[in-house]
């Protein structure tokens, strides 16, 4: 069976068997069928249920479960178990350990404790995972396997000697000799010029509280590299014993890792655990009006998208968050389980797993509720996943549909790892990130994230009419040169403040800003300055609409003929200075805005580029509605998603197939609290 085939949506559980008493495994199942469950995931913690004592290997467990799952025709995603060593291996061998900056060990006891990069933990795990996938793997009622488990969750940082030994390893075949190691990253400055390649380390404490940020920025891709090639060695191995229509997975996508190679090389597509009642949590909740709460889990799946068009949920919210320590979030309110389901499934996903079947009554995560409590009897979320099951019957046509938009905010791991350690690169990034998103929620713009990477082609960036590149920090040649066929095959690029002022290894350009992209934006930078906070801010003018000039101000000069200045800053001492300039290259346009992105600013954008609320001949919507479209062999099917706890009335002008309802509707319709219809 292929979980993503284009033909279904499927409804699966995560479910630990090893939890619970045998006696309850065949009711559990049969209670899950009832409810629309045909897929299960088991075993991603239970390394000690296959190999209790270093090198004894025991089945029978594993084999109970994965026989009665096949009687009942309930097919099984099988887990590595990677993600919690236990406590044999990390005792007889403590290197294996990940550890804090300062060096001390994470101790057993949690998970995701250990280090990929020790050598004895990667002989280790590739021998479970070789006798579990050799065992196991012709097993008939297994579907797929999962790799480990949110791997880079919790901890993606790693400072273990092995790391350190690794990293040294790393940096010789990228650098090659210590001089060129050296001019990359500057360690003239401050004295840190290295004369032996043992003299290196992971990033340590420092009196400044400031590691040289060329090599932290080389750690992270470091820490990446680590990743991806522990996610590759699992798949070997897994492929050598799979059955040749079993998929390859693993969920989540998490920091310090680049997510798109890690699918390209060892997946088949990837899965993600989305968990939007996180915006409840009490000590995360945002009391700003403009908040967009769980709507905001819409901009994760963008990711998700991003990495697979079309993928799976492994891991859906059904019940209440909460750890016993550091967590607590309410549990879901009639109608939101239905809604965060849907919002996954209206932003590519085919495959709906919940989390989890039973609550569990030991252990950390004795909060986090599944679709039972603790008693196991009968309850509301039950009766609404039937309801749910029914609903994504109804969906069956449009499985292998994927989201359509029309503009794309471009994205890249460079400049994503550079503003985690960068104030100023940071600064700016998320306030446009999260700007940008909001205006196009509230504007009913869909929108999608595309990934610039070394494998990136023209035909990737020119299903996007439009393109917003806010703050590419780092630049290289080549992608400038990606850009440039983009823009002048038609293409409309939009680009904000801070740009293309490092090279890759994050070095400031000695050129006159914006560097490599000069030529592009047509534009000249004399001077710039973060926005003064005891200061008003400073406005632009655009067309008498009047923006404010957010984080930071680039004052901006046309460098060439094309170039032509659209808005000036106003109430600053460089008032009068052009903040917007628009540079025509052959048939496309790239604007050049000097200041990071409001949501009024990203707006205007849209409004003026006609791609704001594209389908308003379609459906009238209130704000608090989201609309999703998925096309599939020339038709298209729209998600309407209500977030509010109050009703929202929506208008279809012209008739639309209800495909809940299989009948044509038209003209005002009221969507409940949490309410989702979908459209053909």
């Amino acid at each position: 069976m292929e979980l993503i085939n284009g033909q279904k949506i499927t409804l699966g559980t995560c479910y630990y068997p090893e939890h619970w008493d045998k006696n309850l495994w065949r009711e559990d199942l049969e209670r899950m069928k009832e409810c629309g469950i045909e897929v299960v995931r088991i075993a991603e913690f239970a390394w000690s249920k296959i190999e209790p004592r270093e090198g004894e290997f025991t089945y029978e467990f594993f084999n109970k479960f994965l026989d009665l799952a096949y009687e009942m025709n309930v097919k099984v995603i099988f887990c590595t178990p990677t993600a919690t060593p236990p406590a044999w291996l990390t005792e007889k061998y403590p290197e294996t350990l990940n550890a804090a900056i300062d060096g001390t060990l994470y101790r057993h006891g949690g998970r995701r404790h250990y280090n990929y990069n020790s050598p004895k933990y990667r002989e280790l795990a590739k021998r479970i995972v070789e006798k579990s996938a050799s065992h196991y793997g012709p097993h008939p009622a297994i579907i797929g396997w999962q790799i480990d488990n949110e791997i880079n969750c919790e901890k993606s940082e790693f400072y273990s000697e092995s790391d350190t030994a690794a990293f040294r390893i790393w940096l010789r075949e990228k650098y090659n000799t210590l001089d060129t190691l050296n001019e990359a990253w500057g360690t003239v400055f401050w004295n840190q010029t290295y004369t032996d390649w043992s003299q290196i380390y992971v990033p340590r404490p420092t009196p400044s509280s400031s590691n040289n940020p060329h090599q932290v920025l080389d750690y992270t891709r470091f820490i990446s590299d680590s990743a991806c090639r522990f996610a590759a060695l699992q798949s070997s191995v897994i492929r050598k014993y799979k059955k040749p229509e079993d998929f390859i997975t693993t969920n989540g996508i998490f920091s310090n890792l680049d997510n798109h190679r890690m699918r390209e090389e060892s997946l088949d597509f990837i899965t993600y655990d989305s968990y939007p009642n996180f915006a409840y949590c009490r000590d995360r909740f945002d009391q700003k009006e403009d908040s967009l709460r769980d709507r905001m889990w819409s901009r994760n799946l963008m990711e998700v998208r991003s990495i697979s068009s079309n993928f799976g949920i492994m891991e859906q919210q059904s019940g209440a968050n909460g750890w016993n320590t550091g967590m607590a979030a309410p549990t879901p309110k009639p109608g939101q389980m239905t809604l965060w389901t849907m919002q996954s499934i209206a932003h590519g996903a085919d495959y709906i797993s919940y989390f989890r079947w039973r609550t569990c009554t030991v252990g950390t995560e004795i909060y986090w509720h599944g679709l039972l409590d603790y008693s196991g009897r009968d309850n509301r979320r039950i009766a609404e996943l039937k309801e749910i099951h029914k609903k994504t019957q109804c969906l069956s046509e449009l499985a292998g549909s994927v989201y359509k938009a029309e503009a794309a905010v471009i994205r890249d791991y460079d400049n994503i790892w550079d503003s985690q350690l960068d104030t100023w690169h940071n600064a700016v990034e998320w306030q446009s990130q999260l700007s940008i998103f909001r205006a196009a929620q509230k504007t009913h713009t869909p929108l999608d994230y595309v990934y610039l990477r070394e494998t990136t082609t023209i035909e990737q960036l020119q299903k996007y009419k439009v393109l917003f590149y806010p703050h590419p920090v780092l630049m290289s040649p080549e992608r400038a040169s990606l850009l440039e066929q983009y823009t002048a095959q038609g293409g409309t690029l939009i680009i904000g403040c801070r740009s293309a002022y490092k090279d890759m290894n994050g070095r400031c350009t000695t050129d006159c800003l914006p560097g490599l992209l000069k030529p592009l934006t047509g534009t000249d930078i004399p001077e710039y300055t973060l926005v003064s906070p005891e200061d008003t801010p400073p406005l632009i003018n655009w067309d008498g609409q009047l923006l404010e000039a957010a984080v930071f101000n680039d004052q901006l000069t046309p460098a060439l003929p094309n170039a032509q200045v659209l808005a000036l800053y106003e109430n600053c001492y460089y008032e009068g200075t052009p903040a917007l300039i628009k540079n025509t290259i052959q048939k496309g346009t790239v604007y050049h805005y000097g200041a990071a992105f409001t949501e009024q600013a990203a707006e205007v954008f849209l409004e003026k580029l006609d791609l704001k609320t594209p389908y308003e001949a379609h459906f009238t919507l209130p704000p608090q509605c989201e609309i999703a479209p998925r096309t599939k062999d020339g038709t298209t099917y729209y998600f309407i998603l209500n977030y509010s706890n109050t009703p929202a009335v929506i208008c279809l002008p012209h008739q639309k197939k209800d495909l809940f309802t299989q009948t044509y509707a038209q003209g005002t319709i009221t969507l409940p609290p949490y309410g989702v219809k979908v459209y053909q």
